[in-house]
C-alpha cells in the first residue's frame, strides 16, 4: 500500500546514514520549531526530579492515583491525579518512573493528556469536543491535492487514495479530494456520520483522539489509526508526505527532520494508546496492554 512513500523514506534514510556515526545527544521537544526556539521550550519545561519511588494506589470510586514516594500526584489545577482504570495508570506511572535526575514534562504526553481531562481547561463538553476534531475534516491534509509536480501528483495519489477508499467503505460516507485551495465539499451526511461515531467515545477517549487528530492534522489518518489500519509510522509519513517528497527533492537540515519526525511520531503514539487505555472495553485494554 505504501510501496512509492517507503522508497522515498529508505532513500532518504540512506542519505542520513553518515550523519548518524557523530555523536549526538536526541532529545523530543514539545514543539514542532527548531533551534534555540525548541531548546528554549524544552529548558523551560523540565525540573529536577524529587522523588525515587512510583507506585500506584486505588483510591475512592474505584479510580486509580499515582504516588511519588508517599505523596499522591496532583494536576497543575490542583486536583488529584486520577485515572479511571488500571491500565492507565500503569501507562502514566511508568512515564513518571522513566524519568532521570531531570523531570522531562514534554516527553510525558499521558500525563498532560489526564491533565486535560481532569482539569478541563478549555471548559468544553463532549459535543464541543466532537466539533473541534471534526472540524479538522473540512481541511483534511489528505483531501488536498497539488497539481505540479508529476511527481508529487503521483505520490499522493499513489498513497492518500487507498485511505480515503478505506474509511469511505468502513464508515459508508463519501469524502473526496480536490485540487481546489477551498477543498472538497464533505456531505453533511458524512460529518453526522462520524459524529455519531465520536459521540460513542468517552469523554477522555475523545480528548485523546482530538490530540492525534491535531497532530496529523487529518481525521482520515487518525480513524486509520484509532482502527488499527495504519500504524504509528505510516500515520506520521502519510501526514507529512509532501515535506518528506521535498526533502528527498531539495535535502533537509541537519537532524532538523529526525527531531521533527520522531517528535511526531511520540505524540502521535501516546495520543492512540491513551484512546485505547480510556475506552471503557475492558477486553480492549486487555488486548493493549498484551501487545
Amino acid at each position: 500500500m505504501f510501496p512509492s512513500l517507503c522508497r522515498f523514506h529508505r532513500q532518504l534514510s540512506r542519505a542520513l546514514l553518515p550523519l548518524v556515526s557523530r555523536p549526538v545527544e536526541l532529545k523530543v521537544f514539545s514543539s514542532s520549531t527548531h533551534g534555540q526556539r525548541a531548546k528554549s521550550s524544552s529548558a523551560a519545561s523540565e525540573r529536577k526530579k524529587f522523588y525515587q519511588d512510583v507506585t500506584i494506589s486505588q483510591g475512592e470510586g474505584g479510580l486509580y492515583e499515582i504516588n511519588l514516594d508517599r505523596r499522591k500526584l496532583k494536576t497543575p489545577g490542583g486536583k488529584l491525579f486520577t485515572v479511571p482504570n488500571e491500565a492507565l495508570a500503569i501507562a502514566v506511572a511508568t512515564e513518571w518512573d522513566a524519568q532521570k535526575d531531570t523531570l522531562k514534562f514534554y516527553t510525558m504526553h499521558l500525563t498532560t493528556l489526564c491533565n486535560t481531562a481532569l482539569d478541563n481547561p478549555t471548559h468544553r463538553d463532549k459535543d464541543q469536543i466532537i466539533s473541534a476534531a471534526l472540524k479538522f475534516l473540512d481541511t483534511d491534509t489528505v483531501c488536498y491535492r497539488v497539481e505540479e509536480p508529476p511527481g508529487l501528483v503521483e505520490l499522493q495519489k499513489n498513497e492518500w487514495d487507498p485511505v480515503l477508499d478505506w474509511i469511505e467503505k468502513r464508515y459508508n460516507v463519501v469524502i473526496g479530494s480536490s485540487f481546489s485551495i477551498m477543498g472538497p465539499q464533505i456531505p453533511e451526511e458524512t460529518k453526522e456520520t462520524f459524529r455519531q461515531h465520536l459521540g460513542s467515545y468517552n469523554v477522555w477517549s475523545l480528548i485523546g483522539l482530538e490530540y492525534v487528530i491535531n497532530q496529523l492534522k487529518s481525521v482520515v489518518l487518525s480513524f486509520g489509526l484509532i482502527d488499527r489500519h495504519l500504524t504509528v509510522e505510516q500515520a506520521v509519513l502519510l501526514a507529512r508526505l509532501e515535506e518528506e517528497y521535498q526533502i528527498q527533492r531539495w535535502g533537509n537540515v541537519e537532524w532538523a527532520h529526525d527531531y521533527d519526525m520522531y517528535e511526531l511520531r511520540a505524540r502521535t503514539a501516546a495520543g492512540a494508546l491513551f484512546v485505547y487505555l480510556s475506552s471503557e472495553s475492558a477486553t480492549m485494554k486487555k488486548k493493549i496492554l498484551q501487545d
